[in-house]
């Protein structure tokens, strides 16, 4: 997979080249690029926000950085060669676009997006090549936003239901949750059977050595050898704490079979548990 990111701080995605997708960069299963915004403009201050047309608080990105910063995504062009070029935002193909179904998918961070989740995640892992464009100040231009839209499979995407500064932050979180379903990243990939959010349900809770520490014993079905009892104990604690924590995430689950509903069923009148 190719990874492109656009942002005015590209040292803020350092944290990309860590730990597994690092890795997985260096092993050649992820094709990570950060460009720099101001790369891509043409007077001596590298502007790239002005005042918002009709007023208001706070700056306005400008389209024409970002135009040319997706034009060289799509293009391949060097910052060098865009700047000597003469541009203009309009309708007309970028150089360089892929037809049809084959057009990079282009994700703009805004709290307007629908909000991302495991799902998104693994329909995006399944890309070619991935942009992330990170805006700042009030937003980006929404002409370019619109001009993209022809040339990208536009995807704008929320994180969450509050304000960042900017989303060089949603951008790493969205990253690294598609990056880790790319085969080969994690080292296991049977560990991505059973997270949080993988099938609808949330996480069970997890132990290691020792067996009893301050006074706190493992539970003891973890002991036992027992393996079917062992899975039974982990998806009835997953059910439970779905429950308690994110009643809303079992509204969409429409596989549960008799034993998980009488488990729900006790929880919600508060009969035995099993957390207890």
């Amino acid at each position: 997979m190719k990874i492109d990111v656009v942002s005015i701080f590209p040292e803020y995605l350092a944290g990309l080249q860590l730990s597994l997708i690092g890795k997985a960069v260096d092993q050649g299963l992820l094709d990570l690029s950060v460009h720099d915004l101001r790369d891509f403009t043409f007077d001596r201050h590298n502007t790239v926000d002005d005042s918002p047309y009709g007023g208001g608080a706070g700056m306005v990105m400008k389209a024409e950085p970002w135009a040319l910063a997706l034009e060289h995504i799509l293009g391949g062009k060097s910052p060098e060669t865009v700047r000597g070029e003469e541009h203009t935002v309009s309708g007309n193909s970028a150089e360089g676009e892929p037809a049809g179904n084959g057009k990079p998918i282009l994700i703009v961070p805004s709290p307007a997006g629908p909000v991302f989740n495991q799902r998104i995640a693994e329909e995006l892992s399944n890309a070619d090549h991935l942009v992330f464009a990170c805006g700042r100040y009030e937003g980006i231009d929404q002409r370019v936003i619109d001009w993209s839209a022809q040339h990208f499979d536009l995807r704008p995407m929320s994180i969450g239901d509050y304000v960042l500064n900017g989303g060089e932050v949603a951008s790493m979180v969205m990253i690294e949750a598609v990056s880790r379903l790319i085969p080969g990243v994690i080292g296991n990939p049977e560990s991505l059977t059973e997270e949080s959010h993988e099938d609808g349900l949330l996480e069970y809770p997890i132990y290691t050595k020792p067996a009893s520490w301050r006074d706190r014993d493992v539970p003891e079905i973890l002991l036992s050898g027992n393996h079917g009892a062992i899975a039974r104990w982990r998806r009835d604690w997953r059910l439970e704490r779905t429950a308690e924590i994110r009643p809303d995430l079992l509204a969409e689950l429409h596989d549960l079979d008799k034993h998980d509903r009488s488990v729900l069923d006790r929880f919600e009148s508060g009969d035995e548990s099993v957390k207890e």
